[in-house]
């Protein structure tokens, strides 16, 4: 939250804290003249631990500041983001901000380096996916005195503010349907989670869910990389093979199950008497498959105006503000999940 009473950090204050001049902690963080290995690491170590990014306009701007919206995002790939990106467009199009996207691949290392770099142009606010960072990126953040929206997420305490869906909400009113259905062995295929924080959330409130009812997730596979529709008919092969019984498929996007729902096709099971399934996102290039994916929409374009909103306020003047703002995911049944008459 920006903070009035804030004074930003200066070469002084690393200087201190890593007990090298101020000359030598200039070069090292513009990466120029011969400083030793020893010498860069206390300074590196110190700048990191502070939250402190050079500013890079210093002195070519009376505002020090720039007109930009620093957007970081896990990826481009996954079809999540480009949506929250257009909800942050449409808003910002009518306003002198402009969005400058950065993605970070899910990494925690590669999120430091994007923010260390769009820091230092001093935006005029980020927008940035999760709710989970490391000590180094929060610091930054905490640090940069503009006004920080967190989205996709709200299980969690925000930096400043946080827009999104509750994934472990998420995660249980599909419990809670699969339930109510009928359905009792239950499988589940998802991402490599603890690096994607948002699914490994609603992978724990479906599980509570199940237990609370007297139920294990009976099988379970997960991924990383490659592509979506693909892994979804391998990884659902393969846990058939493993576990014939099942008589439901519960899996983190819709676009594996999409997969696995074109393998149940071709080897003619009968969707959802025999074996129901379900996704995650509401990806609308999945409507012209010949059933409809029971899934959940995250809200991802309502997410990232909302977002965009905020920062516009904020850039206004408008002080008083939520902390957290909180979109209710909508469940779609379709065709693979029975729906209680």
């Amino acid at each position: 939250m920006t903070d009035p009473t804030k004074r930003p950090l200066t070469l002084r204050d690393v200087s201190e804290a890593s007990g090298v001049s101020e000359m030598t902690v200039s070069r090292v963080l513009r990466n120029k003249g011969d400083v030793s290995a020893v010498t860069r690491e206390k300074v590196q170590n110190a700048a990191k631990r502070l939250g402190y990014v050079p500013n890079k306009i210093a002195g070519a701007l009376a505002s020090q500041q720039v007109n930009l919206v620093a957007v970081i995002i896990p990826s481009l790939g996954n079809m999540v983001f480009p949506e929250v990106l257009s909800g942050i467009s449409s808003v910002l199009e009518s306003t002198e901000l402009q969005p400058v996207v950065g993605v970070t691949d899910y990494l925690p290392e590669k999120e430091e380096k994007v923010l260390f770099d769009m820091l230092s142009w001093r935006p005029a606010g980020v927008i940035i996916a999760g709710l989970e960072h490391s000590e180094a990126s929060r610091a930054m953040l905490r640090q940069a005195d503009i006004p920080v929206i967190e989205i996709m997420d709200v299980d969690g305490e925000p930096i400043d503010t946080c827009v999104g869906i509750s994934h472990r909400r998420a995660g249980r009113k599909m419990a809670e349907a699969i339930i109510e259905a009928g359905y009792r062995k239950i499988g589940f295929m998802g991402t490599k989670m603890p690096l994607d924080h948002r699914a490994r959330k609603r992978f724990e409130g479906f599980t509570r869910t199940l237990a609370q009812s007297g139920i294990e997730i009976a099988d379970q596979e997960f991924y990383s990389g490659g592509s979506a529709l693909a892994k979804g008919r391998e990884m659902t092969q393969a846990m058939l093979e493993r576990s014939p019984d099942l008589d439901f498929l519960y899996y983190s996007n819709d676009m594996i199950g999409a997969g696995g729902l074109l393998y149940l096709q071709e080897t003619g099971r009968k969707i959802p008497d025999d074996i129901g399934l379900a996704g995650f996102n509401a990806v609308e290039l999945l409507e012209g498959l010949s059933l409809r994916l029971a899934t959940m929409d995250a809200c991802r374009r309502e997410i990232g105006q909302r977002a965009a909103e905020v920062i516009v306020e904020r850039h206004m003047g408008v002080k008083d503000h939520e902390t957290t703002i909180s979109l209710k995911p909508k469940q779609q049944p379709g065709d693979t999940l029975i729906r209680k008459t």
